[in-house]
Formats: C-alpha cells, structure tokens, sequence
C-alpha cells in the first residue's frame, strides 16, 4: 500500500511540473462536462416539477372539439359525464387567454369557484366582481402588489380596473407565473360567454386504472369531445423536455467528440520530457506495471477532479442560477415563463453513465501511450 502511495505522490508531483499543461485541459474538461451535467440536470429537475404540479390536476380533463379546434363545451356535457359508474364530481371551467397590447404578454385567465383554492402567498382569492389574483410574473411584469389595481380591457373593449386581493406563491410558478384569477360569473362577463357553456370539464375518476377506460365510453357516447387524462399530459411533458433535451445533448455530443480527440492527441503526443521520465524510471528499476500505475493516478487525477468541478459548475448554475444560459432552450421560449427556483432531481444513473462516458475514455488515453513507451527498452526511448 504505501509503493502505492509513494507512485500516487509521484504522480501529483509529477502533474505539478506541467501544470499549465493540465490546467488547460482540465478547464476544457470541465467546460464539457459542466455543459453536459447542465442538460441533464435541468430535464431532470423539469420533469419532476412538472409531475409535482399535475398531482392536483384532474384525473381527466373533457375538450369539445369543432372542426379540430378548441370549442366551448354545453354544461350539459357535464351530467351525462357524471352519470357514468366511476366518475366522482364533474366540474365545468372557464378560462382564456388574454394579450396585452402594451407590454406584449400573454395571460391565462381562470374563473374561479367553490374549487379548492390555489396555494397564494399572501391575501385571499378574489370573491366579488372586481377582484382579482395574481400569479408572481405578472405582478413583477406590472410592478404591483396586494390593494393595488390591475387594468384589464374585456371582449367589448371596456377598460376595468381589479382590485389585486392575493399573490400566488413562487412554488407554484410554473403553473401560475402568467395567471389571473377572477370570480366565474366576472370572467364571463369579460368574455361575454354563455352561461350554459364552459371552456372544459374537470372529471374526478374514483379509480385510477380506469381513466382510459372512461376517456373511451365518453369518447363514445360524446364523439366531438377529446378525453384527456393526467397521465397524457404527463408523458407530453416528458416527451418534449426529452426532445428537447436530446437536442441539446446531440448538439454538445460534438463538443464531448472534440475533447475526445484532444486527449487522445495529447495522450499519443507523448512529450520528449515525459518519454525521458518513463525511461529514467524504468531504468532505476520500475517495472511496468508501476508505471503503468502512475499513467493511471494521473489520468485518474485530471478525470475525476475535473468531473466532480464540472458536475458542481453544473448544479449550481441550475439549481442556484436559475439555468440563465441553458433553461430558455430547454423549458421553451415565452412571452412570460416563469423564473422558478428548480428543487434539486438528480439521476444517479445520468450521473454514473457521465462519469463513464467521460472518465474511462480520458484514462485510457493516457494509459495505453504510456505503455507503449513502458514495454520499450529504456535506453532507446531515453535517446528516442
């Protein structure tokens, strides 16, 4: 153990006389690996904020469809739903999308009823005709707060002014940064929409397992309406952000490519310093295998320090720095996305699989030149 450890000692020693050397390459390496671990990271950290927020949605959301389009759905729709064996309490909702002209965003407006209330951070939901609540991006967008005014213009072009009675909570920014709640009956008004209609139908399913089962009989006995359920909306989740993402991971595959051949030049462009040191050592008496073994804790030494630097650089720009330079690609661009804080998700697995993609590469770039030196006579590669 401690020839072991004098070759380790060697080695770091060694690594110390070409530190501008390795210096260079461990910067390379950790740019790589930060920029990879980043991507990881985030996808990660974006599917499990997004599953977090569909454990309260509705176990299936119904659409009317018209002509392939969104359309208003008869309330109707909802009690011929309700009657079905399985299905709990059919609520129909309303909501729309509202464009301001002077800032240039778009906002989600929700009418809200005897639901269970959203999670705010202060104040309370709106309960008469002029009150309103807000999610955090619109409140900063606007500079307001709780017993400020909000002007909106409605469907007939009349400006109204709300009374702003709650804030919502930055934990649930990704669904309510671009939110406005309003009282139903006042969100109808605004958008001058029938009482007998409403936007969609929330199902609550008393069984899990028979969500698709369900979303079939009311396709069936409702044909122009498109059963959604929770799971689906899941899985489109995750299938963007891993579109996304492997988009992302092609394009910097190039930059992992770039560095593997960089390491492998540097690694078979042995230096004439290093080849002289491999034949000193062998003719004092080294054998090839300790050698070997020094080529090794060096190799080991850039790999790992630069991995674990490079997988720290890319935690911390995600979950401390709000992912500035990767998060637009991957979260998609918007006219107001939210700026959350991400709770940390990692995948071991992501982790390992980046470590032997990365790691195992580099080392046997600089063991296998090395041997070759280490098998040669020592005279020869001392005056080669």
């Amino acid at each position: 153990m401690s020839a072991r450890l004098k070759i380790l000692e060697h080695a770091l020693a060694s690594m110390a006389r070409r530190k501008q050397k390795n210096f260079a390459i461990i910067a390379v390496y950790t740019l790589t690996v930060a920029t990879l671990a980043s991507i990881l990271f985030l996808t990660q950290a974006l599917r499990n904020e997004a599953a977090n927020v569909l454990l309260g949605a509705p176990d299936l959301v119904v659409q009317r469809l018209l002509a392939g389009h969104h359309d208003l759905i008869p309330k109707q729709y909802a009690e011929q739903i309700a009657k079905l064996p399985g299905v709990g309490k059919v609520t129909p909702r309303v909501w729309g999308y509202y464009y301001d002209s002077l800032k240039k965003v778009n906002f989600t407006l929700l009418g809200v009823n005897d639901a269970s209330e959203p999670p705010l951070l202060a104040g309370h939901l709106p309960t008469s005709g002029r009150q309103c609540a807000l999610g955090r991006g619109i409140a900063d967008t606007y500079g307001v707060e709780i017993g400020d005014s909000l002007v909106l213009v409605d469907s007939k072009n009349r400006t109204l002014l709300y009374e702003i009675t709650g804030l919502f909570s930055h934990q649930s920014s990704l669904l309510t940064n671009d939110l406005i709640l309003l009282p139903e009956a006042e969100l109808r008004r605004f958008f001058a929409l029938p009482d007998s209609q409403a936007s969609d139908l929330a199902v609550q399913v008393y069984n899990e397992q028979e969500v698709s089962t369900l979303a079939k009989k009311i396709k069936h006995q409702l044909p122009d309406t498109r059963p959604i359920g929770k799971m689906e909306i899941l899985h489109t989740y995750d299938t963007v952000f891993n579109w996304r993402s492997g988009i992302m991971l092609t394009i910097f595959s190039s930059a992992l490519i770039a560095f593997c051949i960089l390491a492998w030049d540097k690694a078979t462009g042995i230096s004439a310093e290093e080849k002289r040191e491999i034949g000193i050592l062998k003719a004092i008496g080294w054998e090839t295998s300790d050698v070997l073994l020094l080529k090794f804790w060096e190799g080991l030494a850039v790999s790992l320090s630069s991995f674990l630097l490079g997988t720290i650089i890319a935690y911390l720009h995600i979950f401390f720095f709000g992912a500035g330079v990767l998060g637009p690609v991957i979260q998609g661009w918007s006219v107001l996305f939210p700026k959350f804080d991400l709770t940390p998700a990692i995948d071991l697995y992501q982790i390992f699989a980046l470590a032997g993609l990365t790691i195992i590469p580099y080392i046997a770039c600089t063991v296998i030149p090395s041997w070759k030196n280490a098998v040669t006579d020592p005279d020869s590669v001392m005056r080669s």
